[in-house]
């Protein structure tokens, strides 16, 4: 059995790791960090959780934390890695990293997208993008994976292989994306309050959210990326537009790029996000509009599933050796 250390263990990404963990045959979590809830049994926070983790509480990280561990889990806010990925990287243990710390490829972009200095910009190097379509055989080499933001995933997933085979112009790409209030945590708000949110569609992050750093470094152009906030729990709908070049389909570029992959579905219909809630899913589509000279392509991702816990344990079966799909399902729960 692997021994998996989960730091934010308390919040709703956390969570979601923990269980799927308790579905997975080789993971189980063996020291549960969580600060501000330290003390506090798993099922105060996780009630749906009781089941697996009757016993368990949260600990609080300090020396020793990594004592006896496989593997690292961290879903902590960005800044916090860069504090602990030294001391993981020495130990030699895989470390798989939510937070933003160590996804872009340098210290001055991440600096000039979160607005501080990098505190450990030697790291960059030793640490590979976590989109396992996009870099499965380095991710499998791997001991650091950065896994990818929620929107991110959503937005290269749908736009990946157009702009690779050159369907669209890639400094032209637009992405309109919508999120549950998941992907905002769970720490209470006044913006994602239910007051807030509820019978409401808003609009936030113009023109500087920091997921748009990912997707021009993976694209390899410029993007304009509006995220929006949809009334909903969980789940991400990304539709794309650029303007069309070449003259192939693009819903065969995304089919034939997609054909093997065990969680992506490309197809015909629009996708919504109740297709991939509660799963590792992707659903994809895609258009040519001959009358706009624009391509169009829609994404669905579950942004605590493939856009955050499943994406780093699909990352995490990879570099311990394991089918990728372990543990995980590409099937959504419905209605």
């Amino acid at each position: 059995m692997i021994r998996a250390a989960v730091l934010g263990a308390s919040g709703y990404v956390g969570g979601e790791l923990l269980r799927l963990c308790a579905a997975h045959p080789e993971l189980r979590p063996a020291r549960l960090f969580a600060e501000s809830s330290a003390g506090k049994r798993v099922a105060e926070l996780h009630p749906h959780l009781a089941p697996a983790y009757a016993d368990t509480a949260f600990e609080r990280f300090g020396d020793g934390g990594f004592d006896d561990v496989d593997l690292v889990f961290a879903a902590l806010p960005h800044g916090h890695s860069q504090k602990i990925a030294c001391e993981i990287l020495r130990r030699g243990i895989p470390f798989v990293d939510l937070g933003a710390d160590f996804r872009l490829n340098d210290a001055a972009s991440y600096e000039g997208w979160y607005g501080h200095p990098h505190q450990a910009p030697d790291l960059l190097g030793a640490f590979v993008y976590g989109i396992p379509e996009l870099n499965r055989e380095a991710i499998r080499g791997a001991k650091a994976v950065a896994a990818a933001g929620c929107y991110a995933t959503a937005a290269i997933l749908a736009l990946k292989p157009l702009a690779d085979a050159g369907l669209v112009n890639s400094d032209s790409i637009i992405v309109d994306a919508a999120s549950g209030v998941s992907g905002a945590g769970r720490e209470a708000k006044e913006a994602t309050g239910f007051g807030t949110v509820d019978g409401s569609f808003a609009a936030y992050g113009l023109l500087n959210h920091r997921h748009t750093a990912e997707m021009e470094m993976a694209l390899g152009g410029r993007v304009l990326f509006t995220p929006h906030l949809a009334p909903m729990t969980r789940g991400i709908l990304a539709t794309c537009y650029g303007e069309a070049t070449g003259s192939g389909e693009p819903l065969e570029a995304l089919q034939s790029a997609y054909a093997n992959e065990p969680f992506i579905h490309v197809s015909a219909a629009s996708p919504a996000t109740k297709w991939v809630a509660g799963s590792n899913g992707v659903q994809l589509t895609a258009r040519r509009d001959e009358r706009t000279g624009r391509i169009l392509a829609i994404s669905a991702i579950d942004n605590l599933g493939k856009g955050a816990a499943g994406q780093m344990i699909q990352c995490a079966n990879l570099m311990l050796g394991l089918d990728e799909a372990t543990g995980l399902t590409h099937i959504g729960v419905y209605p």
